[in-house]
């Protein structure tokens, strides 16, 4: 065994993806000394975004004063990631959570004043820095603004009906009357945004923002129907204004509307996460002369399918004739389309049939041991 590269999404409540690559990585050097193992540790798009991009590629974490998600000044971060290719091109990864997270907001929760406003401002400390491509993870958001707070920093304006520019927050969006993009277009050209986005929830509606997202950042009932209320009314200023018709663009609703916001106000591409970690991280050239690729992730089952990280993974490691095993917390019994993507075959760490609350504890001796079982099979086979 020569190489074997290593890309696990996390395990939600158990595992992070930086943990699961150093316990795989301890298991192939116990049983394939010598092996080469490289760990690609995955990135959702919320909070730990950052570090799991600096340390999958390599970089420096910059740190700024920016606003939090009730405009009060707090310290957060960005990554400035190494270059893959040797090259000038800096790329600058910024997580929204880090300033405009839910956790920043327990004990007062309030969609409808809440901003993105710091998450903008870390863009903008970003192209200041020199970078010249910016990832946004789009996850974790105490908000509902649909990235209007993010837009205002990097120059877009919001005129209420008394011709005054404002920052619209989840409350204020029905207060919109006008939008100019044209000073975010000067300050964001040649920058190219793309988001980090794993939801195709639309912005507005019973599978919108508000109705889906709205209730676990504090939102009751009625608040649900104000916000949706305003995530409509800005998509028809939007639609007036700017000619732009994507409020039911797969992932417009994510992080409270900010899919909308990036890809209306900032040009900004929304894509799976994971085919943006593949696309940073120059997947494809740290695959070549690797015999196998281990992924995983809590869960394997119907929203596996969608995109997410085994299947993402899998599609492009079958391209380059590499075969994919899947370590998983747990797996739905159907899930046969899984192999024809890619994965030769999955792996359940949950060894004996127990509730989650139990499994949990031993999820890393379970790991290391099934990790250990598949190694010591495919050896006995080479």
């Amino acid at each position: 065994m020569k190489k074997i590269l290593l890309i696990p999404d996390s395990f939600k409540g158990t595992m992070s993806s930086a943990r699961i690559c150093t316990l795989m990585k301890e298991a192939v050097e116990d049983i394939f000394p010598g092996c080469e193992t490289l760990g690609i540790p995955v990135a959702d798009g919320g909070e730990g975004s950052v570090d799991a991009f600096l340390e999958a590629v390599g970089g420096e974490k910059i740190f700024a004063t920016v606003k939090n998600p009730f405009f009060e000044d707090m310290e957060a971060f960005y990554g400035i990631l190494d270059s893959k290719t040797g090259g000038t091109e800096k790329t600058a990864v910024v997580e929204m959570a880090a300033c405009a997270g839910l956790p920043l907001a327990m004990g007062r929760l309030n969609p409808l004043i809440t901003t993105t406003y710091g998450a903008g401002q870390l863009i903008a400390a970003a192209v200041q820095q020199g970078c010249k491509n910016i990832i946004i993870g789009l996850g974790g958001s105490a908000t509902n603004d649909a990235g209007c707070g993010a837009a205002a920093a990097l120059g877009v304006e919001f005129f209420g009906r008394d011709g005054k520019s404002f920052i619209p927050a989840g409350g204020t969006l029905k207060d919109i009357e006008h939008i100019d993009i044209s000073k975010a277009g000067e300050l964001l050209k040649g920058c190219p945004l793309t988001a980090m986005c794993d939801i195709d929830n639309p912005l507005y509606g019973i599978n919108g923002a508000a109705y889906i997202f709205g209730p676990q950042k504090g939102a009751d009932e009625k608040t649900v129907q104000e916000l949706d209320a305003g995530l409509r009314h800005i998509a028809e200023i939007v639609k007036k204004d700017l000619g732009i018709h994507k409020a039911d663009y797969p992932g417009a609703g994510a992080a409270g509307g900010m899919g909308y916001g990036m890809l209306c106000f900032l040009g900004a591409e929304l894509k799976p996460g994971i085919e943006t970690v593949l696309d940073a991280t120059d997947f494809e050239r740290k695959l070549k002369g690797a015999n196998f690729v281990f992924t995983g992730e809590g869960k394997i089952d119907s929203q596996s399918l969608r995109g997410k990280v085994v299947v993402g993974v899998a599609r492009r490691a079958r391209k380059a004739g590499v075969p994919v095993i899947a370590v998983v917390g747990d797996a739905e019994a159907d899930i046969d389309a899984v192999y024809d993507t890619g994965v030769a075959a999955v792996f359940s760490i949950n060894r004996l049939a127990v509730p989650f609350s139990e499994a949990k504890k031993t999820a890393e001796a379970d790991l290391s041991a099934v990790m250990r079982d598949i190694l010591r099979l495919i050896r006995a086979a080479v």
